[in-house]
């Protein structure tokens, strides 16, 4: 069973309640209920995580090195200048890829570069708590794909 860290950035512990004209109103715990349900349909292991916190975040990509197949992160406003995160990413052999709720390409234009995107395998955004869904399936698309 391949193994995937889940880690949410800054204020996503809000969701459901924060700009929900922007992020929706599905729950921060539903959002987590909805990836281990997916999760499990799809044969994967998930840790899940958040913070606040830019250097604690940079600690779960460490310690993902050895423990995780892959990462599904949403880094949240650190996307747009964490330079430390975008070098974790970069910084251990595994893939990952980048999340966010909302379509950034349709926001302010500072949320249009995502520096820790250019790191990550792939990013996806937009779908709501389903950017997190197509993340898993994309994971399971590359254990399939390494399988054959």
């Amino acid at each position: 069973m391949k193994r995937v860290l889940i880690i949410h950035g800054p204020n996503l512990n809000l969701t459901g309640s924060r700009e929900t004209n922007i992020y929706g109103n599905v729950s921060f715990e539903e959002i987590n209920n909805i990836i281990k349900r997916e999760a499990s349909k799809l044969d994967l292991a998930v840790k899940i995580q958040q913070s606040n916190s830019e250097g604690e975040i940079i600690d779960f990509i460490h310690s993902a090195k050895n423990n995780f197949d892959a990462i599904i992160i949403n880094p949240g406003a650190y996307s747009h200048y964490s330079y430390a995160i975008m070098d974790a990413i970069g910084a251990i052999d595994i893939p990952v890829i980048e999340v966010h709720l909302s379509n950034i390409q349709k926001r302010e234009d500072f949320r249009h570069t995502s520096v820790t995107a250019t790191r990550c395998l792939g990013q996806i955004s937009g779908f709501g708590p389903y950017s997190y869904v197509l993340a898993l399936n994309a994971v399971k698309l590359l254990e399939d794909s390494l399988e054959e």
